[in-house]
Order: structure tokens, then C-alpha cells, then sequence
């Protein structure tokens, strides 16, 4: 089904011109289309629903839909490589014929398009091009998971992302909030795996509800809820979140603790910190403290050396795990080898600050072995002091039954196609008491 032809049009061309603007990949997808409806403030919610949803979706089979119809024309400009992308997706997955692609005044090439589209087999592609994903992450991924599981990866990947929440227990239980938001017309489910979070599976306007409004919950995936609990905050403790950026971790750390103790939230971007500010008046928190780092080398940790009871270190990360909602991510330069060295100098300093017996919580939300177990592997053989917890052990103390979610190694390792969250890995350290 599509619109009438004058409504097609417009549409169409609102999806190619805002695609135009991201295909650059200078600045986050979800900031540039922020901007985009802002300064069109007269657009309506079905046609803003329908410019998201299509650029979101060229944006996730990018490498598919150039090749459907790379042989009937190679796009010179930015501007022409949107149309045929938005074109494609329309006939290949948002309904559209070629006829009503012809009414909006795509007239060259629609018919051969189609007739492309209906007479190949995806099959005859290579696996990148299948996957939707640059050769150098597709290899990588293949290296680790196989092709077969990489494609299933890739897959989930390219499937939009359901609306997770985490209740705010500082002020409600998740049967009461549930209930709560039924009243208000949003229905959603407990999440398989967390005991803190709701989800829904289509999107809704969740920010704009009473119970947001009054600090009963926050949107955060369930994968940032599990490894949140790796940490086993409790009352009264010294946490310290080293790379904690608006927050989201934080705030489920204060709330695990009763608003008891302190959580110390250190990151280098004050503009984050500061996003922070309104969450933590909002949720009722007030036991955690900000702190705006030069780097990790900053002299201000100094004091803080061999205090904290946890640090959780989630890492600066290529963002592979949460394609999902951010598929442009996937497209720019991802110069994998410079955060590796980025992630390993964060992990030594910030192992600094545990006291002895304390814990150690590497994080990031990465699917790729170069930045998960190779940064651990490679901190423990340089910090005799620190030895791996298994996940289960904590997770099961949580309350937390998950399958096929731990490594070898004792990591939690999320899978999008198998656990249904963002792709999330994290590794658990103590530190010996003996110094």
C-alpha cells in the first residue's frame, strides 16, 4: 500500500533529502534527523514516521540495495545515491510499486528496477553484501562467530530495535509501573532476562508519559540493565562509573544502592555530564557525584587510588553491538586498532582506583573480539593482582537466568539474534588482597 500520488511525492522527497544529509556520516543519524524535523516543525507525525522509518532502513541495507541497482544506474552525487536508496527500499520492502514510485516523478529506471528486484536471488551475493556490512567488520565478525552465525548476527542487526525500560525501584516495583502505564495507554511486557525492565516492542512516545515525567523509569536497553548488575552494587558502597556519559549506568547503580553510599561518574565531555543533571533530579538519586576528567591520566583520580569497593569501565567502543539504533555507525571510519589502545590505557588506570578484594567490570557495547577479550586477556596478563569472575555466579545472585551468554573465559557476551538485547560484553575482575 502507498499514499496518493501528490502525498507519495512529497514524502519521497523528504526521505531522499534527509538521507542526502546523513550520507556523509559527519555527525550521529539520530542528532542530524533531531535537527531535520526540528526545523520543519509543520511536518506531520506520519510523514516523520515515514522519513525515519525509510532512511533508517536505507541506512541498515545500504549494501543490498546499491547492489539491486548498481547495474541500472551508478548515482554521481550524494543527492542522486538517495533516491536510488530510498527508491529501492520502497520496492524492495516499504510496498511500493513501481508505478507509484513513477508518480513521484522517479521515472528513470523504476520498471527495470522492479524487474531486478523480483528476478534475483540475494543468495548470488557475497556474504558482506547479504549481511549489510563493510568487508573489513563483516571479516572480522566471520573470523569469530563463523558465517553462518554471522549472517544470523547481521540479521538481527538490521532489525529495528524494541523499547526497553528499567523501573526506577527507588520509587515503584515493575509490576506496579506495568500496570501504571497500561493506564496510560502504553502496553508492555517484563523483559525475558532483566528483573528491572518493561518492553515494547513498537515504538511510542514513552518520554512524553506521566510516570516518565515523575521519575518511575528510564529508556535503557536491557543488555546496559544485565551489565549493570554485573556489578553488585549495594548499599553503602564506593562505586566509581570511569566512563559514565549521560548516565544511564549510573543511575542504575544509585538505585541498586537505595540512594545510599556514593557513586563517583567521571567522564572527559562536560556536555554529557551535564545532559546527566535533569536524569538524576528526575529519578530522586542524589548519592552520586560528577566529575569532568582531562583523560584517564587526570590527577584528580589520585585520591580516589585503591578506594572504590567497583569500577565500571565501560569503554569507548567501535558501537558495533548497537547497530540495531544506530545502523549509520556501521558505514564511517571505524580505526579499530586506535581504541584498542584507547581501551587498554582506560582499563590500567581505572583498575587503580579498586581497593583490595574490590571488583573490576570491563564493558563494552562491541561485538568484536579485538575489543573485548583481547583488551581483558591482555590486561590480566599484565595485572597479576586481578583474576576473572565467572558472570553466571553474579548474574544468578541477581536473580538473572540467561542461556548461552557466558564465555569460556567467564565474559558476558550478549548476542542480538540470540538473547534479543544490544550486542554487550562485559568481564568481571577482583583484586587480590594481597598488596
Amino acid at each position: 500500500m502507498h499514499p496518493r500520488s501528490g502525498i507519495a511525492s512529497a514524502r519521497f522527497k523528504q526521505a531522499v533529502e534527509l538521507l542526502t544529509l546523513l550520507l556523509n556520516f559527519a555527525s550521529p543519524a539520530d542528532a542530524e534527523i533531531g535537527r531535520y524535523f526540528h526545523a520543519r516543525r509543520k511536518m506531520g507525525s506520519t510523514d516523520r514516521g515515514f522519513a525515519a522509518e525509510t532512511v533508517y532502513g536505507c541506512l541498515r541495507r545500504k549494501r543490498e540495495l546499491e547492489a539491486l541497482y548498481a547495474p541500472v544506474r551508478q548515482p554521481d552525487s550524494d543527492d542522486e545515491h538517495a533516491r536510488w536508496l530510498v527508491a529501492t527500499w520502497l520496492l524492495k520492502y516499504g510496498g511500493w510499486s513501481a508505478r507509484a514510485l513513477a508518480d513521484t516523478g522517479f521515472n528513470d529506471g523504476a520498471v527495470a528496477l522492479v524487474e531486478r528486484i523480483r528476478a534475483l536471488d540475494l543468495f548470488e551475493f557475497p556474504l558482506e553484501v547479504r549481511a549489510n556490512l563493510p568487508d573489513w567488520m563483516a571479516h572480522m565478525l566471520v573470523a569469530q562467530f563463523g558465517p553462518e552465525q554471522t549472517l544470523q548476527l547481521a540479521e538481527a542487526l538490521n532489525q529495528p530495535a524494541p523499547v526497553d525500560l528499567r523501573v526506577n525501584l527507588l520509587k515503584i516495583t515493575r509490576e506496579a509501573l506495568q500496570a501504571q502505564l497500561r493506564n496510560e495507554g502504553f502496553e508492555l511486557a517484563p523483559t525475558p532476562y532483566s528483573p528491572l525492565g518493561l518492553r515494547r516492542e513498537q515504538r511510542a512516545a514513552l518520554f512524553n508519559t506521566r510516570a516518565f515525567g515523575l521519575g518511575l523509569y528510564e529508556v535503557q536497553d536491557e543488555g546496559s540493565q544485565l551489565v549493570s548488575l554485573l556489578m553488585e552494587a549495594s548499599p553503602g558502597e564506593k562505586l566509581v562509573d570511569f566512563c559514565a556519559g549521560a548516565g544511564g549506568k549510573t543511575l542504575q547503580l544509585a538505585t541498586q544502592m537505595r540512594n545510599t553510599g556514593v557513586v563517583q561518574a567521571f567522564d572527559v565531555s562536560r556536555k554529557r555530564l551535564d545532559r546527566f543533571r535533569p536524569r538524576l533530579n528526575r529519578a530522586g538519586v542524589d548519592n552520586v557525584q560528577r566529575h569532568v576528567l582531562r583523560d584517564e591520566h587526570d590527577p584528580v583520580l589520585k585520591p580516589l587510588a585503591g578506594k572504590a569497593d567497583a569500577v565500571l569501565v565501560d569503554a569507548p567502543c567501535s558501537g558495533v553491538g548497537t547497530l540495531r539504533r544506530n545502523p549509520d555507525v556501521k558505514w564511517k571510519n571505524i580505526d579499530v586498532a586506535g581504541l584498542q589502545r584507547t581501551q587498554r590505557s582506560i582499563l590500567a588506570a581505572a583498575s587503580r582506583l579498586v581497593k583490595p578484594g574490590g571488583r573490576l567490570v570491563y564493558a563494552t557495547c562491541s561485538l568484536l573480539a579485538e575489543e573485548n577479550a583481547a583488551v581483558t586477556a591482555s590486561f590480566l596478563a599484565e595485572h597479576p593482582d586481578f583474576t576473572p569472575v565467572d558472570a553466571r555466579e553474579i548474574l544468578v545472585r541477581q536473580g538473572v537466568m540467561i542461556p548461552d551468554a557466558v564465555t569460556p573465559e567467564g565474559a558476558l557476551q550478549l548476542l542480538p539474534h540470540r538473547h534479543g538485547t544490544d550486542g554487550f560484553y562485559a568481564l568481571v575482575m577482583r583484586r587480590s588482597t594481597d598488596r
